[in-house]
């Protein structure tokens, strides 16, 4: 792949604001790379990365064991968890999504560097990707950590869970897939389980809240909810 067909194609999603709909709750920030970030998209993205299609795949196909299950991670921030999940739980793939340049660039790095083959990277929204590029009941699992809450009331709509959005997921998911999130706001917290509540295509495997997983690791961000005092809730919902 060329350089000017990889800067291409990771500016994508910049191109086509405006042209592809659907829920965006997202702003696009510091987009300019370093010499050092360069060399490290020339280097890795060719292997790594997804570029967006509007055609379906086979999302297995990705990677080079396509009989594990797949994972997508929407929202992967700096992707420090995202690499310690995938190092772990070698027994999954994980399509990672995510619109922020740095992050992305740096979980392309790291990625690359240890050559891990069971993870790959886009950047391009979420709901685009689910609609126009996979299948219905071909995902195993989602994991949403910390959205952005957008706590104002004005500002709920740009929201990520939404109930259009979940019933996107639910849609997505193979029979007994799950839906993982966690938040650090409590108001955010009770607006996802309610509106997972109301999907019909999946059910709370807790009566409530559910217990954490051991393999999610607390990152830097999530230690400082709790110095701050706030409580950390999690969400395990299943496809029936």
């Amino acid at each position: 792949m060329e350089k000017e067909e990889i800067y291409k194609n990771i500016n994508d999603i910049e191109i086509r604001q405006g042209i592809m709909r659907g829920i965006k709750s997202y702003v696009i920030r510091n987009n300019v790379l370093d010499d050092n970030q360069k060399k490290s998209v020339e280097a890795y993205f060719p292997d790594y990365a997804v570029t967006f299609k509007d055609e379906f795949i086979t999302p297995g196909s990705l990677f080079s064991d396509p009989n594990k299950p797949v994972i997508i991670e929407i929202g992967f921030g700096m992707g420090t968890s995202t690499e310690i999940i995938a190092r772990e739980r070698k027994d999954y793939n994980y399509l990672c999504l995510e619109v922020y340049l740095q992050g992305f660039v740096r979980l392309l790095k790291a990625v690359g560097e240890e050559k891990m083959d069971n993870i790959k990277l886009m950047r391009f929204n979420a709901v685009d990707v689910l609609e126009h590029m996979i299948p219905d009941s071909s995902i195993d699992g989602f994991h949403i950590f910390f959205p952005d809450p957008w706590p104002k009331k004005k500002h709920h709509k740009r929201r990520l869970i939404q109930k259009d959005f979940v019933n996107l997921l639910s849609r997505k998911l193979k029979k007994g897939g799950y839906i993982y999130l966690v938040t650090d706001w409590e108001e955010y917290a009770e607006w996802m389980l309610d509106i997972l509540s109301q999907e019909s295509l999946i059910e709370n495997a807790y009566d409530a809240y559910a217990e954490p997983r051991s393999w999610r690791p607390r990152t830097k961000f999530e230690q400082k909810g709790l110095d701050k005092a706030y409580k950390i809730n999690e969400l395990w919902f299943v496809k029936k």
